[in-house]
C-alpha cells in the first residue's frame, strides 16, 4: 500500500467508542463485535499489491474476502433461522432469494467486491462439497450467500483477483474474539463518505430484564458523501468538507453497504426480517440517504434454534420470542449498526490505489476535538444506560419495558399488549357475557 502524502499526519487508529462519541444506551459485548454472539466466527483474506496506473488484469489490487461462519463450522447440517431486508437494491447478495423464501441459513456468508461474487460463490460451493460430499446427491444442492460492494475506485475490479485460495484462507482464518477492521478482507478497497471505509463491527448486550440477549452487526461499508457524514449525531462531515475540498473524490458512484446481523435471541424468519429493516435506521444515522445507485442490503440470522437437516420425526421444536419483546432488539441493532460503520472508518487507514486515486482516513484528532467541544451538551443529558426512561411508580403503565434493577422473573409474559394495542385478555369475562345476554338494552 502506498504511503500517505507527507503533509498528512499519521495518527493512531482507534475504534469510535474511544473518541468519546455518544453511541447509545445499551452496553456492548465483551469484544464489541459480531463474534460476541456465541458460535459466530469471522475471518479475512486481504489482497494488496501493485501501484500506479490501472492495468486491467494486473492491478493495482486492493480487495479481498471476509467470511462469516454463523455457528462455527457446521451450518450445513445444523441450519439456522435467517432473513434479510433490501433498502435499495443497486447491489447484490447471491443466495438471498432462497434465504428469504425458506428463512434458513445453511452456508457460511462471504463479503467481497462486485465482480468477484461468482468466484467467491464457486469457491464456497467447492469448500462445502469437499466437506459434505453428499451435496447434490444424498443432500439437496446449496446456494452460497455472497454479498458485494464496488471497490473500483481503488481496485482493479475487472481483473477479478479474488481466487478460490482467498476464500479458503478467509474461512480457515475465521475465529472468535476481536475482529480486525478497516482495510481488511472484503473491505480492503471500500470508501465511506469519501473517507476510507471497509469492515466494521459492533455488538450490544441487553439487560437481563429485557432478555439478556446478545446482538452483533458486521458491515462492509462503502457508501455516502462527505457532507452527509454524521458522527454521533454531529455534522462532522460538513465541517471536514471544507478542509478536504481540494481532495479528489469518487464522483460517479454513491457506493453501497452490506450488513450482517447475528443474535442469540430466539427469532423466527419474519422477526429477523423486521430486525434487518431497523439496520437501515442505523445506516441513516451515519448519513446515508440510500441513493438511486446504491445498494443497502442486510442479511441476518439467529443462533438460538437449530433446524436439523436430518430428523426421525416430522416436527421439530423452536423457542420463539414474543413479537412485543422485539423493541429492545430494534434499538440495539440501530445502535450497533451506527457504531459498526464508524468503526470501519475509525480503524481504516488512508489508501492510494489505481491511477493513484487517493482516499484519506477519517481524521480522528479532528473528530475527537469536535466531540469534546460538544461535550457540555452531552453532559447536560444524564446517561442511564441500564435504567428506566421513566421513574418506577404506581402510575407507571404495566406494559412498559422494565430495565435496571428489575429481575428477569419480574417481566411477566402478560405484561404486554397486542400489535393493535389491545390489552390482554381480549375476550370478555364470563360475567360480562351473562350480563349482556340477560339485561342489556334491546336492539338489532
Amino acid at each position: 500500500m502506498a504511503n500517505p502524502p507527507e503533509s498528512e499526519p499519521t495518527e493512531k487508529r482507534v475504534r469510535a467508542r474511544e473518541l468519546g462519541i455518544p453511541l447509545g444506551r445499551f452496553k456492548t459485548g465483551k469484544h464489541n463485535a459480531i463474534t460476541d454472539v456465541e458460535g459466530v466466527l469471522v475471518g479475512h483474506s486481504t489482497i494488496i499489491r501493485g501501484e500506479g496506473p490501472l492495468r486491467p488484469g494486473h492491478g493495482p489490487v486492493r480487495t479481498g474476502v471476509t467470511a462469516i461462519l454463523p455457528n462455527r463450522s457446521n451450518i450445513f447440517m445444523e441450519r439456522l433461522n435467517g432473513g434479510g431486508f433490501v433498502l435499495n437494491g443497486a447491489g447484490e447478495v447471491a443466495g438471498m432469494t432462497q434465504l428469504m423464501e425458506w428463512g434458513l441459513v445453511e452456508t457460511p456468508m462471504l463479503l467481497t467486491n462486485t465482480m468477484s461474487v461468482g468466484a467467491a460463490s464457486d469457491a464456497l460451493a467447492r469448500h462445502m462439497v469437499e466437506k459434505y460430499p453428499g451435496i447434490g446427491d444424498e443432500h439437496d444442492v446449496i446456494i452460497p450467500i455472497v454479498g458485494e460492494c464496488d471497490d473500483s475506485y481503488l481496485n482493479d475490479i475487472s481483473g477479478r483477483h479474488v481466487r478460490a485460495e482467498h476464500v479458503f484462507e478467509a474461512i480457515r482464518n475465521a475465529s472468535e474474539g476481536p475482529v480486525p477492521e478497516g482495510n481488511v478482507g472484503g473491505g480492503t478497497g471500500m470508501v465511506t463518505c469519501d473517507f476510507k471505509g471497509g469492515i466494521g463491527t459492533s455488538s450490544r448486550k441487553l439487560p437481563e430484564a429485557l432478555g439478556g440477549y446478545t446482538l452483533g452487526v458486521l458491515v462492509m461499508s462503502n457508501f455516502g458523501k462527505m457532507h452527509n457524514l454524521r458522527v454521533g449525531g454531529l455534522p462532522v462531515g460538513e465541517v471536514l468538507a471544507e478542509k478536504f475540498k481540494d481532495t479528489p473524490r469518487r464522483g460517479q458512484t454513491y457506493g453501497s453497504i452490506i450488513a450482517v446481523v447475528a443474535t442469540d435471541a430466539p427469532l423466527l424468519s419474519h422477526q429477523i426480517n423486521r430486525l434487518c429493516k431497523r439496520v437501515s435506521l442505523g445506516i441513516g444515522r451515519v448519513g446515508s440517504y440510500a441513493a438511486h445507485g446504491s445498494g443497502e442490503i442486510v442479511v441476518g440470522f439467529s443462533t438460538a434454534n437449530i433446524i436439523p437437516r436430518r430428523t426421525q420425526k416430522m416436527v421439530y421444536k423452536l423457542k420463539i420470542l414474543l413479537d412485543q419483546r422485539l423493541d429492545p432488539l430494534y434499538e440495539a441493532v440501530m445502535e450497533a449498526t451506527e457504531e459498526a460503520i464508524l468503526n470501519s472508518m475509525c480503524m481504516a487507514t488512508s489508501m492510494k490505489g489505481v491511477n493513484d486515486n487517493y482516499v484519506p482516513a477519517l481524521p480522528l484528532d479532528e473528530v475527537r476535538r469536535f466531540v469534546q467541544a460538544c461535550r457540555p451538551i452531552f453532559a447536560s443529558v444524564k446517561k442511564r444506560p441500564q435504567q428506566t426512561s421513566a421513574p418506577v411508580g404506581r402510575d407507571k403503565p404495566a406494559d412498559v419495558d422494565k430495565e435496571g434493577e428489575v429481575t428477569a422473573g419480574a417481566v411477566l409474559p402478560t405484561e404486554v399488549r397486542g400489535a393493535e394495542g389491545i390489552p390482554y385478555p381480549t375476550r370478555p369475562a364470563p360475567d360480562d357475557i351473562e350480563d349482556s345476554s340477560s339485561g342489556g338494552s334491546s336492539g338489532s
